[in-house]
Order: structure tokens, then C-alpha cells, then sequence
């Protein structure tokens, strides 16, 4: 996968979009650059399907996202969440979102203190 460093999870993308102070300084502590961000598949599904998303929500979750790589899932990424929730207390979604940084060798940026102390024991 060509220049990406950090893998966004959800409630990474939605903090910075909301420019909450937290989110910001976990960006700003890694040196963050979009430019080498990439997401999930399962990421972008969560942010465009959230229930009565107002159109200058959805606008600006699609220019954030034209600065990042969407990443699949695909074969190795699909073994690697099977792995991860038969070894893990992992959600699916979870899941899917530790194994896709896992694969492409991305750190995972996370707001979920839950997922970040388990993907650190990976």
C-alpha cells in the first residue's frame, strides 16, 4: 500500500471532524497528514450510514475522505478479523477495522480505549 502510515478509526475521523480537542491532539501528537491516512471500508460505511445525517455532514465526511485511501476488505483482511474474533473479545466491526491496519502494517489511531488496549496486545 503506497504512503499511508495511520489507519483512522471511526470515532478518530469523526472528533477531528468535529475538531474536538481530544481527537486533535491524538493528530497532532502522531503528525498526522491525510495525505498519508487511509480508512476503513468499515469506517466509511459507519460515517456515511449514520441515521439522519444532514447533507453539510455528508459533504464534509466526503471531502475529508477524498484526502484519505479506502481500504477493502479483502481475503487476508476477512483471515485476520476471523483470527482476531476468535482470539479477542473483538466486535465485528472492531474487528475488521484492527485487522485491516494489522494487514497493511498501519498504526491504528483510535479513540476507543477498549480497541487501542487490545490491539496493542496483538
Amino acid at each position: 500500500m503506497s504512503g499511508a502510515k495511520w489507519l483512522l478509526d471511526t470515532n478518530v475521523v469523526i472528533g477531528l471532524l468535529k475538531k474536538q480537542p481530544f481527537a486533535i491532539a491524538l493528530a497532532e501528537a502522531q503528525h498526522l497528514e491525510l495525505s498519508q491516512a487511509a480508512v476503513s471500508q468499515i469506517t466509511r460505511m459507519e460515517l456515511l450510514g449514520f441515521p439522519d445525517l444532514a447533507r453539510e455532514e455528508e459533504a464534509a465526511i466526503l471531502e475529508f475522505l477524498q484526502n484519505c485511501q479506502v481500504l477493502f476488505v479483502d481475503e487476508a483482511v476477512e483471515q485476520e478479523t476471523i483470527r482476531l474474533r476468535r482470539t479477542n473479545q473483538f466486535k465485528l466491526p472492531d474487528a475488521i477495522i484492527a485487522a485491516t491496519a494489522q494487514v497493511h502494517q498501519l498504526i491504528l489511531l483510535t479513540l476507543d480505549q477498549r480497541l487501542e488496549k487490545l490491539t496493542a496486545q496483538i
